[in-house]
């Protein structure tokens, strides 16, 4: 099975988190950190911070890595390794883009309900200051077969 690697940035500050609303696109109408695909020879970190600054208008000093999710999707030969990451310190202030709409949340307040239906099982424990490792399956976009999550 072939394997595309992806990244996915948290931006936290004082116990919130900044989500962005994906307006186009694999995942539109859902909330979800930022991060994308990388290019040819690029890094993990450096793809992290290309795709936070260009969809959420921050550069990103420091990426603490947080984990690993693999995401299957029922009837597709590719699995998606998506490596997240969490950023403290960035420069400039989010700005919505073509792709992202970026919003603050308490983290009390995270609308997971209109989030993947995966998020759930393994960003609180990031936002707790741990790492994941987690394995999902869909169906589909709105579907979820099963799931795994180890937490360290």
């Amino acid at each position: 099975m072939a394997t595309k690697l992806l990244t996915l940035v948290m931006l936290i500050k004082d116990n919130r988190i900044l989500l962005g609303m994906k307006k186009r696109g694999f995942g539109a109408n859902r909330w979800n950190g930022f991060g994308g695909k990388l290019h040819e020879g690029e890094s993990l970190e450096a793809a992290a911070k290309r795709e936070t600054q260009e969809e959420a208008g921050v550069v990103v000093e420091d990426l603490e890595p947080r984990g690993i999710l693999r995401f299957g999707f029922e009837g597709q030969e590719e699995q998606l390794e998506v490596h997240v990451f969490v950023a403290n310190n960035w420069q400039g202030e989010p700005t919505e883009s073509e792709e992202m709409r970026p919003q603050w949340f308490n983290f009390d307040e995270i609308p997971y309900h209109s989030m993947w239906l995966d998020d759930p099982f393994w960003l609180p424990h990031v936002l707790a200051g741990k790492s994941v490792q987690g394995t999902f399956q869909f169906q589909d976009q709105t579907h979820l077969l099963s799931h795994e999550v180890q937490v360290k």
